[in-house]
């Protein structure tokens, strides 16, 4: 999303100037929202485009073998309930994050994961960031590639919509930037040699080179705090799955490229 946190904070502090100077423009309209995959360099897209090249794969190998796994107490796999992700799981990733009538809130897809483990398989829940995590969600993420990002209608949802929506414009950090100022006013431009992209979370998890590993939206979104040298929530806080939300909500109708790469 915003530009890497190893910039130097001069660097940083030049670009919140210039950026801060610039007044506030509406939202992209849907005719110009594009992928970030446009801006890449013909390497990183093919890369992305094959699947023997693509480096994300490998943890989709590692989910498949994990939704044949039996688990927890119960001694069930994600397939004894759902059979083959090929046909259950299609278009689900694109419909996350969804509200959670129990919880009354809306729910990432990997918080859906653990729900579902802690309630149907009596297995403890995997932690946030860790390999079986992000496998399992890029396994299922995968089954929904080429489909529409399509957020619910559901009006359960439109407060935590509009928080997500008040988080994306709020000034944050030393810096006092928003996520705003960059991805809606001023994508397309160069940042410290980086194009600035629209931040649409179209491939999540994403096998990002500059971390040589898979990675959620959430720790995208922490990146970018940080580099705003502002406070990062700890992950799972609410307002990281109400930005989701916002942000899916935002890309209605875009593409799902899971798992995507990103330089």
């Amino acid at each position: 999303m915003s530009a890497r946190v190893s910039l130097p904070l001069a660097v940083l502090l030049a670009a919140a100037a210039a950026l801060g100077s610039l007044a506030w423009g509406a939202e992209i309209a849907p005719n110009e929202r594009r992928s970030a995959y446009e801006d890449m360099s013909r390497d990183n897209k093919a890369m992305q485009d094959d699947d023997t090249s693509n480096p994300g794969m490998l943890g989709a190998l590692d989910g498949e073998a994990l939704w044949q796994t039996k688990a927890g107490t119960a001694q069930k796999s994600c397939a004894d309930c759902h059979g083959d992700a090929k046909d259950s799981m299609k278009g689900v990733a694109a419909r996350y994050p969804a509200f959670d009538a129990a919880a009354g809130r809306p729910v990432n897809f990997e918080q859906r994961i653990n729900l579902c483990r802690a309630q149907k398989q009596n297995a403890r829940p995997f932690a946030y960031e860790s390999r079986d995590l992000l496998a399992l969600t890029t396994y299922l993420g995968l089954q929904s590639r080429g489909e529409p990002i399509a957020p619910p209608d559901d009006p359960r949802l439109k407060p935590f919509i509009e928080n997500g929506r008040a988080l994306f414009n709020e000034r944050i950090g030393q810096l006092n930037l928003s996520c705003k100022q960059c991805h809606d006013d001023n994508w397309g431009k160069s940042l410290a040699g980086n194009i600035i992209p629209q931040a649409h979370p179209t491939g999540y998890p994403i096998y990002r080179l500059e971390w040589q590993s898979l990675g959620s939206l959430q720790r995208r979104l922490r990146n970018c705090m940080i580099g705003m040298r502002a406070e990062p929530y700890t992950y799972g806080a609410p307002e990281y799955v109400n930005m989701e939300l916002f942000l899916m909500n935002r890309a209605g109708g875009m593409k799902i490229e899971t798992p995507a790469v990103r330089p």
